[in-house]
């Protein structure tokens, strides 16, 4: 058993309550307002869940730091001595706008950091009512089992392949601009679902063959990342270096292509072409 069980039954259990009242609320009315002048937004329904999990977390967890994608950093005097620092990551309505418009394509996540190491990841979709979740060394697993991310060789046509990019990441960047074309001629289809968390859950089940990231936001990565890494798959930077992203770095070190390790050639040919 994973020393961090206790820590990822509370994910699962804060997780799927969270889901609950979002998915109690989702068609019905609720606050919206603007998150900042780049289009994105933070719904009522992002605050009420958020406060129910960080309220979890303390209650059993009080020392822990917390991230929360809407109050920020919160508490936290573990790891202010000697010893590990324990961070809770939490992303309350990942795929806020997708709920502002009536797309049912949104999860809660919650991860857990020992240092810079995601030690316990939970991604719950509240609207099919499944869990992933992830335990360091324990495998990744879902409603049908252990996942293992995607099988059987790549289409001939392309691989299937998703795309996330930063908040801070401006419209017309032109490296995030020659990457997404290089990635949609080469695939034969590349996502962008406006929930990164969701992505990386379809990768660890092998809904899709590959993941990239140009800048990626912090909130939502360490628990997509465990999933991944605990499905067997693998995080490479874009210039096919060892992945270094911590939660202190900046999100210049976020950028990253996830697959198969046998994918892994082809996937970061696509990358070097843009």
């Amino acid at each position: 058993m994973s020393r961090f069980a206790a820590e990822g039954h509370l994910a699962v259990a804060i997780s799927r309550e969270a889901g609950a009242l979002v998915r109690s609320r989702f068609q019905g009315e609720y606050g919206v307002r603007p998150k900042d002048d780049r289009g994105d937004v933070v719904t009522e329904l992002d605050l009420l869940a958020e406060r129910l999990v960080v309220q979890r977390i303390r209650e059993r967890f009080p020392h822990d730091l917390i991230l929360a994608e809407e109050a920020g950093a919160l508490g936290g005097d573990a790891g202010a001595g000697p010893g590990p620092r324990r961070t809770w990551l939490v992303d309350p309505l990942d795929g806020s706008n997708n709920v502002v418009i009536g797309l049912p394509a949104y999860v809660v996540g919650v991860a857990l950091c020992v240092d810079d190491t995601p030690v316990v990841g939970v991604v719950h979709e509240p609207v099919t009512d499944r869990t992933w979740s992830a335990l360091t060394g324990c495998g990744a697993y879902g409603p049908l089992g252990r996942m293992t991310g995607p099988s059987g060789p790549l289409a001939a046509s392309g691989p299937l392949l998703a795309w996330t990019q930063g908040h801070a990441v401006a419209r017309d960047d032109p490296a995030a601009r020659a990457l997404k074309s290089a990635l949609e001629t080469g695939s034969r289809r590349l996502l962008q679902l406006w929930a990164p968390l969701l992505t990386w859950s379809m990768l660890a089940r092998g809904d899709i063959d590959g993941f990239v990231g140009y800048r990626a936001e912090l909130i939502d990565f360490p628990a997509g990342a465990l999933l991944a890494a605990e499905a067997g798959l693998e995080i490479r930077a874009l210039d096919g270096g060892t992945f270094r992203g911590t939660l202190s770095g900046p999100d210049s070190d976020r950028s990253f292509v996830a697959g198969r390790p046998e994918d892994m050639p082809y996937l970061l040919d696509l990358v070097g072409r843009s």
